[in-house]
């Protein structure tokens, strides 16, 4: 699931060691003897899955100056590498006027190769997140500015495109951070309403006593501690489009409010005398099920049908593990800016863990773990010691931690040396007759101890002495990790969890 590169070349023994050579960087590969065929697989299913081209200029036919000028219009942000046998200046000239990103003379030493490979993709992914940066903020961010390639976001995509076409409200629904503000910024791209006002509401993180002011705006003096007049986010978002993030948080009173707003396209604004006319898209977004928040009376039905117009569903990250390595390349290229460091991609060994997990927390989640990753990694590639989490949470990977030292407990008159000084004080670490146990099986008045109590202090010592790394103590105990979890939990552990 690595990046894909295609090689187009006419020389099959020049396209075979080619082929080898990247595969040993860590891409993927696809091949083609012509320019013809390269033009056919870049306009065909597979071209939205290729992150690069190497292209020889010298071919029969349709030569690579005919190939970089048939895909311009439509791949125009391609990285591409041109080779050739000849070197003149002109035909550099040339190459790099017609689109290609790097030049190298054949035969190209694998060092030199690999080099370009990296600068052609990261220069890309850092023009490319740059003009999504600015379509954002201009509000033209479509479909396209996403980063996908997995068939169940293209679904969403065609969605999303066909509902931007009319003022239809869309109701987008996801598991939290699946990016479901992105695919609302998208929809308002391709509509009518590009480039006017976009304004995001998280109605989940809003002030109870203060939801109706924030939205529909309140006059000076409405309340105590109304100084000035305000005006809320559906007058903000006049003319354009205003997302309703976490919708189902909204209390009930504001609801009714909300409901007649949509329907009558006016609010009314805490204590003023008449209502103001709103001209505005609705978006709203949920991650809850709101067919049962509405049986259980805790959302309006009339409201949920006048919101729930045209559903779009957001698949979580599992289901579209296509997109795992873009989005990883994408925010290794981000993060590298952001924080000055010169990391140059990601281990193909970090990357299967990456593709392997299971993501609960969806594409927020992988953003965070790569940020993390970025600040740790001591290198310029991600490894796999970056990820040790995650690691811990994937079978077949494993990051060695080194175990922290034990305190050692001595009685040179009760025999050799035992672990357990970590252990509570009442508890003996020694029997009445002097052999050792290391975990204690009595009390002080002779009684026998519970096995509860020995098995969690067999677990509290575990993880002390592989510091939390709950996949060496799971396997040095001999039990599964998600029974260990369980009995962290319940046993009041977490805190000796890393």
């Amino acid at each position: 699931m690595s990046q894909l590169v295609l090689i187009v070349d006419d020389d099959p023994v020049q396209r075979r060691i080619l082929d080898e050579i990247i595969k040993r960087f860590g891409y993927s590969t696809l091949t083609a003897e012509s320019g013809e065929i390269a033009v056919d697989i870049l306009t065909g299913e597979k071209g939205g899955q290729v992150s690069l081209m190497i292209l020889d200029l010298v071919m029969p036919d349709l030569d690579g100056m005919g190939v970089l000028e048939r895909i311009k219009p439509e791949f125009g942000n391609l990285p591409i590498i041109v080779q050739t046998a000849h070197g003149g200046i002109d035909t550099v000239v040339s190459a790099m006027r017609a689109g290609a990103d790097d030049f190298v003379v054949k035969p190209v030493s694998p060092e030199r190769l690999q080099v370009s490979i990296k600068n052609a993709l990261k220069v890309n992914a850092l023009a490319g997140e740059i003009t999504r940066i600015k379509n954002k903020v201009g509000g033209v961010f479509t479909f396209a500015d996403m980063i996908t390639q997995s068939p169940a976001m293209t679904n969403v995509a065609r969605l999303g495109e066909r509902a931007a076409k009319s003022n239809i409200p869309i109701l987008v629904e996801g598991q939290s951070g699946v990016g479901k503000e992105v695919v609302a910024r998208a929809i308002q791209g391709c509509g009518d309403r590009k480039g006017k006002p976009f304004v995001a509401v998280n109605c989940g993180a809003l002030p109870e006593n203060l939801v109706e002011s924030i939205l529909f705006g309140h006059e000076k003096g409405a309340f105590t501690g109304a100084s000035g007049k305000h005006t809320g986010k559906f007058q903000e978002a006049n003319g354009g489009t205003l997302f309703l993030d976490e919708v189902g948080e909204l209390p009930l009173h504001v609801q009714v409010k909300l409901l007649r707003a949509l329907q009558e396209g006016e609010v009314d604004p805490v204590g003023a005398k008449k209502p103001v006319k709103v001209d505005i898209r609705l978006i709203s977004a949920t991650n809850r099920d709101m067919i049962e928040m509405v049986t259980q009376g805790k959302f309006r039905e009339d409201l949920y049908y006048r919101l729930n117009v045209f559903p779009i569903f957001v698949p979580p990250l599992v289901d579209r593990k296509e997109d795992i390595v873009p989005l990883v390349n994408h925010f290794i290229s981000r993060f590298s800016a952001e924080e000055g460091r010169k990391i140059n991609g990601i281990s193909a060994q970090a990357l299967e863990l990456l593709c392997a997990y299971q993501w609960p927390g969806n594409v927020r989640q992988l953003e965070n773990t790569i940020f993390r990753a970025i600040v740790l990694c001591e290198g310029d590639v991600l490894n796999l010691s970056e990820f040790p989490q995650i690691a811990a949470l994937v079978d077949g990977f494993n990051v060695e931690v080194p175990a922290a030292p034990l305190p050692v407990e001595i009685n040179i008159h009760q025999g050799p040396a035992i672990i357990g000084g970590d252990l509570p004080a009442t508890m003996p670490t020694h029997t009445a007759n002097g052999s050792s146990l290391g975990i204690p099986a009595m009390l002080e008045d002779g009684h026998m101890r519970r096995l509860d109590e020995i098995e969690a202090d067999m677990i509290r010592l575990a993880l002390e002495r592989y510091r939390g790394h709950m996949s060496q103590v799971a396997r040095k105990l001999g039990i599964g990790r998600s029974t260990l979890y369980r009995k962290v939990r319940d046993m009041g552990l977490e805190e000796h969890v890393s």
